[in-house]
């Protein structure tokens, strides 16, 4: 007959057994075939949402970038009222890295007509891409200089259709190179005016950092 101190001591043996096998388990770690499954649905997870995060970056810069530009437009008017009928003809790459070096929503980088302002809402911001360009325009058939463009090349189509939709209002013509070669979504300076058409502009946003916008003003 086994005794009870034989007993216990056959249950504690198989308990601590019981313990060390699953310790041992335990300690196994992942198998190959579960260390390649979690990998990719991280891949699979990595490659939706990247794109979708960026994209949801660059919109949420849009409305500060526009603010941006238009305080710019708004003091360089103000600055150049009562300059005749070119008030722009000496407007350069200076005179918008000057206004924006202290930005803290662009990027400016370099001195004088030899800086470049990046925008934020596409390319890399070197190289001339994903940068703000302006320049001395005619419009209306009056001389080169009485009004002024502002152009955005390489924006994303994160930001395409909302950029449009805010800058229209200071411009008096706004072109869109997106799908196509550059198309008018807006034209105030002709007769019959040209309203802003935000369908038209919606289908020349196209994917990736492949849309230039140039915004007219006088």
């Amino acid at each position: 007959m086994t005794s009870i101190a034989e007993f216990y001591s056959k249950k504690i043996f198989k308990q601590s057994g019981s313990a060390a096998l699953m310790g041992a388990r335990l300690q196994a770690g992942f198998s190959l075939i579960e260390v390649s499954i979690v990998t990719t649905i991280m891949m699979l997870i990595a490659i939706i949402g990247i794109p979708a995060i960026q994209g949801y970056v660059i919109e949420s810069k849009v409305p500060r970038v526009a603010e941006e530009m238009q305080r710019f437009v708004a003091r360089l008017k103000a600055s150049t009222h009562g300059f005749g009928a070119m008030p722009y003809a000496g407007v350069d790459a200076g005179t918008l890295v000057n206004a924006l070096r202290s930005s803290s929503v662009v990027a400016v980088t370099g001195q004088g007509a030899g800086a470049t302002v990046a925008h934020g809402l596409g390319g890399n911001g070197t190289n001339g891409r994903g940068v703000i360009l302006i320049a001395p325009q005619s419009i209306a058939g009056a001389p080169t200089g009485a009004a002024f463009s502002l152009t955005l090349n390489d924006v994303n189509h994160a930001a395409c259709p909302s950029l449009a939709s805010i800058l229209q209002r200071i411009a008096d013509v706004v072109t869109i190179s997106g799908h196509s070669g550059a198309v008018t979504v807006k034209n105030a300076a002709q007769e019959p005016l040209m309203p802003y058409n935000a369908i038209l502009a919606d289908a020349q946003c196209a994917a990736g950092d492949r849309n230039t916008f140039v915004f007219t003003i006088r």
